[in-house]
């Protein structure tokens, strides 16, 4: 599986995206958080006690949509498109590995932007991660809700690699429709 810095970071492109993008979210209408709205909304989804500003927002809001459009095409089973979008985004961010650690803690691999900012850092982040999780045998792992009306994405962590649903709701409401379908076939007229 992965490592914990890239399970942050994937866990972290699944909150920004499922946040930031409008669609559908457990059988309802979802609608992203636009305006003054957008730096909270985004503070919320980061970890650590970050505030965030309006630029850094609509910075991030943009690394959504891009992730959004990732996280489709693996799930569409187009590697060669999400890599694309990737790409670009690690151009985009100036990526670069780097060794950091924290007191008391062993030596972690950080992935940040040309200019380390906020948004940028964050952004390069993510990238790398999906770089990492694209370029191993990982990548089939980053899904798409399979639910009626529900669009949100997550990265699969279990242990056979099965997931088909953003959560248990999605998934006991897809089963409890499938019931009904089953039970109303199996009636008399």
């Amino acid at each position: 599986m992965f490592d914990s810095h890239v399970a942050i970071l994937l866990d972290t492109a699944v909150s920004l995206v499922n946040v930031m993008t409008g669609g559908a979210n457990g059988g309802k209408p979802y609608v992203a958080p636009t305006g003054e709205a957008l730096p909270s909304a985004i503070g919320a989804v980061l970890p650590g006690d970050v505030t965030v500003s309006m630029e850094e927002s609509l910075y991030l809001a943009g690394t959504a949509l891009k992730v959004r459009q990732v996280f489709e095409a693996m799930d569409a089973h187009q590697d060669d498109e999400a890599a694309a979008i990737v790409n670009a985004l690690i151009i985009s961010t100036g990526a670069r590995p780097q060794l950091n650690r924290t007191p008391g803690e062993p030596w972690q691999v950080h992935f940040h932007g040309a200019d380390d900012s906020l948004a940028v850092g964050w952004s390069a982040g993510i990238a790398s991660a999906l770089t990492l999780a694209i370029g191993s045998d990982l990548g089939g792992r980053l899904g798409v809700c399979q639910a009626r009306q529900c669009d949100r994405v997550y990265v699969d962590a279990s242990r056979n690699g099965v997931r088909q649903f953003c959560s248990r709701s999605c998934q006991s409401r897809t089963k409890a429709a499938a019931f009904r379908a089953r039970s109303g076939a199996r009636r008399p007229a």
